[in-house]
């Protein structure tokens, strides 16, 4: 009875001592894969990112205003002013009306609708709590609210430097953003480490 009493303690001392080597051997490996990031040898860009709603706002001028919609924007206020001042003593009042909101459109209504779009985004929890973007030779880490997510170079759809503010899209839909007035002095280091690292057709301007 003795020898089977001590037998089961040593059996159960055993599991216990390989129940501490594998975790031990688990936290060892969780351990190496957070470091990466540490461990770089090159340069390392952390931002901490708020947006707001004039950020947001100018995000929603670009693609509002950008390539062809802006041309086509452009075109319709020119021609709208062009007939309101060309044909003035020969419109009536109605079309006088008509042509001034054409003309009024694109360069008054449209950037107050945006805005107010922008504050109703900057209001949403999830813009509440700030982002941190990482850069390394590793490439971009995203934390917030205790998450984290990785990308490599690679993984990087474009990124473009637009007026007062770079834009990091990950795809047709995902998009992170960095104003210039989170990543200030760092700026231009940060963008010669982006030429580094990503390909000309990866990036815009940067």
């Amino acid at each position: 009875m003795q020898e089977a009493d001590e037998l089961r303690r040593m059996e159960l001392e055993t599991k216990k001592e390989l129940y501490l080597k594998k975790k031990e051997q688990e936290e060892k490996a969780k351990q190496e894969q957070e470091e990466p990031d540490e461990a770089s040898s090159g340069p390392r860009y952390a931002f901490s990112v708020r947006l707001g709603a004039k950020d947001l706002w100018k995000f929603s001028m670009y693609h509002s205003m950008g390539g062809m919609k802006g041309v086509f924007n452009l075109m319709f206020t020119g021609v709208a002013l062009f007939l309101l001042v060309a044909r003035w003593g020969e419109l009536s009042g109605g079309y006088r009306a008509l042509l001034a909101v054409c003309a009024l459109i694109f360069p008054v209504w449209q950037p107050v609708l945006l805005y107010s779009k922008a504050r109703k985004q900057a209001r949403l929890p999830v813009m509440q709590n700030p982002m941190t973007l990482t850069f390394s030779e590793e490439g971009l880490k995203v934390e917030q609210n205790e998450q984290q997510v990785k990308f490599q170079w690679e993984q990087i759809g474009r990124m473009d430097a637009v007026p007062s503010m770079i834009v990091i899209y990950m795809d047709r839909v995902h998009a992170y953003l960095l104003p210039d007035s989170v990543t200030g002095e760092q700026k231009e280091p940060f963008c010669e480490m982006a030429r580094t690292y990503l390909k000309p057709s990866q990036r815009r301007k940067i």
